[in-house]
């Protein structure tokens, strides 16, 4: 049964998991907050560009509709998978860049540098921003398909996963810093 409720995290994760790891490849160009800054603090830094938000919400948005093409396939080998409506496909992803662009906000009021590791607020701020925006615009999706269990695990696992992608794309060069 567990198996089977960590698959379905997995599959419902990826939309989420998906844009702020497009956005490190895609991003690029002026800063969101254009240098703008608040008591003498950048509003976010340079590492959130409308480039890298638009192009990881596109690409988590491409994650659910080819999951949902995916779905009949992938069903009769493991059983029954959420299928993402259209108000999910746009909440999901959208709302884990929000997100992550919330939790630059609050790294920069706090005084921390760019890249400087947050535990917890680095790891969950995404994943925040995905419910929240899930739950403002398709609540009853969100209650009816995730399930305590399933919650459980996305708080658990998302941040080993979180390490994991922020390693390979330290490796890769994508990021200035493994954590």
């Amino acid at each position: 049964m567990w198996m089977a409720e960590l698959f379905i995290t997995m599959w419902i994760l990826l939309p989420t998991y998906i844009p702020n790891n497009a956005a490190v490849i895609v991003g690029g160009g002026p800063p969101l907050d254009r240098g703008l800054k608040l008591r003498g603090r950048r509003l976010l830094g340079d590492g959130k560009t409308a480039r890298g938000a638009l192009g990881g919400a596109v690409a988590g948005a491409g994650v659910a509709v080819g999951l949902n093409l995916l779905r009949p396939a992938v069903e009769p080998l493991v059983g029954p998978l959420p299928q993402f409506p259209p108000l999910v496909i746009i909440a999901l992803p959208i709302g884990a860049i929000m997100g992550d662009i919330a939790g630059s906000f609050l790294k920069r009021r706090g005084g921390f540098a760019r890249g400087a590791a947050i535990p917890v607020l680095d790891q969950l701020d995404f994943l925040i921003g995905a419910a929240v925006l899930t739950l403002m615009f398709a609540p009853g999706w969100l209650f009816r398909t995730v399930t305590p269990t399933i919650a459980l695990f996305a708080i658990v696992l998302t941040p080993l996963l979180h390490r994991i992608a922020n390693i390979v794309a330290f490796r890769l060069g994508l990021k200035q810093e493994p954590h």
